[in-house]
């Protein structure tokens, strides 16, 4: 039997190679590209007509500040019955994870590059990733931060 990790690994890396067949980046219109590993994440910005790097960052030396402690929730305040609430998500009471906001730091970071290196529109290539989570944070970051695409 195949190990599962090993299927979901070749099934990204298929997904990649589709979406690359079709996308490419030029000098005009560089190739924003984010590979996503289990604690970090890495964008880069490529020229793929010259093979080049033009920006790059990722969360691997990044300092990011440690979340403090939020106060009770509202509803424990008010003296309301703890339990669960109805509907879905974490809550507004929970601060973010440290993957989120080093995603999110990356994104600024990338966008703050790209924009010095005079880059303003880039192709987004979620590296066979789907656009939910970490990736789809930094690439709203990026955009927030000055970026198109």
């Amino acid at each position: 039997m195949r190990d599962k990790n090993r299927e979901k690994r070749e099934a990204r890396k298929s997904r990649h190679a589709r979406v690359r067949r079709k996308i490419s980046g030029t000098p005009e219109t560089p190739r924003l590209c984010v590979y996503r590993s289990l604690n970090h994440i890495y964008a880069q910005i490529i020229d793929d007509t010259a093979g080049r790097t033009l920006a790059s960052s990722s969360s691997l030396k990044m300092d990011l500040p440690s979340v403090q402690a939020e106060s009770k929730p509202e509803a424990e305040a008010e003296g309301k019955p703890k339990g669960k609430e109805k509907g879905k998500g974490k809550g507004k009471g929970r601060p973010e994870g440290i993957k989120m906001r080093r995603s999110r730091a990356v994104g600024k970071a990338i966008a703050e590059a790209a924009v010095k290196a005079g880059i303003q529109k880039v192709i987004f290539d979620r590296g066979g990733y789907l656009y939910h989570g970490r990736v789809a944070a930094l690439a709203d970051e990026a955009r927030k931060a000055g970026l198109e695409f």
